[in-house]
């Protein structure tokens, strides 16, 4: 039995797979990079072990030294980083170390998504065929570019043009090995409407192979899922999907000699027609709907398998719905900006368990974050994940965009918006959930804010009568007089504020002997505090809003939506404005590649500058046609986020000079 369990990964899945640990009495060891030291799941841990650089996660022989050190006789790799890499599983099994995984001869068989497409096809198991990049036509288009190792989105573009297929063959190869190690790419036919379907496998040593249920996985970004539930949509309105599904699934493992928690990934047409995708050897990330929907701990399975002990015959019949909201720290408006910095709230309202099971309507919260935690450029942008179950589909979708909704998300900006809209949306609540949902219905519209202008301004107003109060409260002289009170009517008071589409709003008060006067709004204050402001409208509705201050940035959470304000100084520190064309860095990264050099004429919206941040590319593109007049960062150079990387001097501009 395993007694002691390193978990080789961070953040939600390490803190996952030690819930399953603490419950079964295993004591667990937690590894930490420095940009990770005071991360949760280092807190949780019984043992931590340090490594060396912040790729250590990546490190197998530091990986299989601290568990040596740390006297673990196990180790699990979590996903993402080693999970999938058969060297790592070898070296694990050959140091005396129990792997909590399948075998290494099945994740060599999976790690390559091009010998895997081949055996699948061996046994039976409809794909989509293989195409060679070079040797590619207009006639095959559009066809999906995608890194043979690895996952996540990650090495793969989408390619309509003939004329772009080298360069993004380039790009998603440069991707891939810097994700991966391993800059193998091929194409396949992309269907742009596809459903991505999966089934949850799970084998024991002895024979016994589990088809768990399916999942859809449809909702993505950058072919990434954000939005996962159980069970699928599709399957359940075409008729006997669901059982050829599973005898694929189970086909699949057994060519390959599967033991332990595994995933089959198919991509479906809206006629129940599917195609081999690819097999993850490891843990899912959305693994949570499917233990929700079953009553499965699908840890305990792993542990329990990695052991040697036996499955049951057959698995347990599925019950009820789940869906899996994953918030990341991103502007899904602004091209799916990774952010970085401190989270400073993280609050989710009427959570039922974290990491566990849920047996009656509510919400399981996965995360791997807490107050005070920080994101980080190192690694992937996923904050955490909340997972909604109820005994229907509508209800787990009503349940989890209310609680998303109503969640205090103070720091980075995060895509919780872009979540509910989803989640409201009819189409989604009518099951049509293919993988071109933000192309059909507008992301635009799917990523605006909950909040609208009215609420955006009702928040501003509530913000300046917080910090009024602040004031009020903290004055040396005459404490608790109002901020500008006047024995007689005098001028107003002023605070102005910027929200996240750069619009100013200006508030005007101004206290009497009975009454706060707002002469823009029409609104009334009730009361007031530093932290709680209470307004109500010209109807009578009265509406609390929270508000919290870090820095100049000013958070207000409401029934309206939350909102994020910037206040603008009355008196801007000199050198602070930046000049205009600048272009400023969106977070802080890498800079790989450089378009043009100073001199250089250039178009709007023409590349200039590649930053690599969370293992992902991001283009910094010219605000204008004009001249590159400054060029401030060279290749390998690492940036931070608001710095200045160059600045385009317009046409016109030039022209006056």
């Amino acid at each position: 039995m395993i007694n002691r369990l390193l978990v080789a990964n961070r953040g939600e899945i390490a803190r996952r797979v030690f819930a399953s640990c603490r419950r079964l009495g295993i004591s667990t060891v937690a590894v930490y990079t420095d940009p990770d030291a005071s991360a949760p799941h280092v807190a949780e841990s019984d043992i931590r072990v340090r490594l060396d650089g912040v790729a250590g996660y990546l490190d197998g022989a530091q990986l299989i030294a601290a568990a040596q050190a740390a006297g673990a006789d196990a180790i699990h790799p979590g996903y993402g980083f080693l999970s999938e890499n058969a060297d790592f599983a070898a070296a694990v099994i050959a140091a005396g170390l129990i792997w909590v995984g399948p075998p290494v001869g099945a994740v060599a068989a999976m790690g390559s998504k091009i010998e895997s497409k081949k055996m699948m096809a061996a046994a039976g198991v409809p794909v989509l065929a293989e195409l060679d990049p070079a040797g590619i036509t207009a006639d095959y288009l559009p066809v999906l570019v995608k890194a043979s190792a690895g996952g996540g989105g990650r090495g793969m573009r989408v390619v309509t043009d003939l004329t772009d297929m080298a360069a993004q063959v380039e790009a998603a190869s440069r991707e891939a090995a810097s994700a991966f190690g391993d800059a193998t790419v091929f194409c396949e036919r992309y269907l742009p409407t596809g459903h991505h379907i999966e089934v949850q496998v799970m084998a024991d040593q002895h024979g016994t192979v589990w088809a768990v249920g399916e999942r859809e996985c449809s909702i993505q970004r950058r072919h990434q899922k954000i939005i996962e539930e159980a069970p699928s949509p599709l399957v359940e309105v075409i008729p006997g999907m669901r059982e050829r599904l599973f005898e694929a699934a189970r086909s699949a493992a057994t060519a390959i000699g599967y033991t332990g928690a595994g995933t089959v990934e198919f991509l479906a047409d809206d006629n129940g027609e599917f195609f081999f995708l690819e097999m993850n050897t490891r843990l899912q990330v959305e693994h949570p709907v499917t233990e929700l929907t079953t009553g499965l701990d699908l840890v305990e399975l792993q542990l329990l398998t990695a052991e040697g002990g036996h499955l049951p015959e057959q698995p347990p019949t599925t019950r009820g719905h789940s869906i899996e909201a994953r918030i990341y720290a991103e502007d899904p408006a602004r091209d799916w900006r990774p952010q970085a910095g401190e989270i400073h709230r993280f609050e989710v309202p009427g959570v039922g368990t974290e990491f566990g099971l849920i047996n009656e309507t509510g919400i399981r919260l996965d995360s791997g974050i807490v107050d005070g935690s920080t994101v980080s450029i190192h690694y992937d942008p996923m904050l955490a994940k909340v997972i909604s179950y109820a005994p229907s589909r509508a209800r787990a979708a009503q349940v989890l965009a209310d609680t998303l909704r109503r969640s205090r998300l103070h720091g980075a900006y995060t895509n919780r918006d872009l979540l509910v809209n989803v989640l409201r949306h009819p189409a989604f609540l009518a099951g049509a959930t293919d993988t071109s949902f933000f192309d059909t219905h507008g992301l635009p519209g799917l990523a605006a804010p909950i909040a609208d202008d009215h609420a955006v301004r009702l928040s501003a107003v509530a913000a300046a009568l917080a910090d009024a109060a602040h004031n009020r409260g903290t004055a040396s002289a005459l404490p608790g007089l109002p901020s500008g009170w006047r024995n007689v009517p005098s001028g107003y008071q002023h605070k102005a504020f910027r929200d996240d589409s750069d619009r100013e709003h200006e508030v005007r008060y101004r206290f009497t002997r009975s009454v706060l006067e707002l002469p823009d709004d029409d609104a009334t204050l009730v009361a007031a505090s530093p932290t709680e402001v209470v307004l109500r409208s010209a109807l009578g509705v009265a509406m609390a809003f929270a508000v919290a201050r870090h820095g100049a940035q000013v958070y207000i959470d409401s029934p309206l939506g939350s909102v994020i304000l910037t206040e603008i100084a009355r008196l801007p520190e000199p050198g602070s404005v930046i000049e205009k064309g600048s272009l400023v860095a969106p977070m802080p990264g890498s800079v790989i590649r450089i378009g043009a050099s100073e001199g250089d004429p250039v178009v709007a919206g023409q590349p200039l500058i590649w930053l690599e941040a969370m293992k992902m590319e991001h283009t910094i593109t010219a605000p204008s046609d004009g001249i590159v007049a400054q060029l401030n960062v060279a290749v390998g150079q690492q940036v931070e986020v608001g710095s200045v990387l160059a600045r385009v001097e317009a046409e016109q501009e030039g022209a006056q000079q």
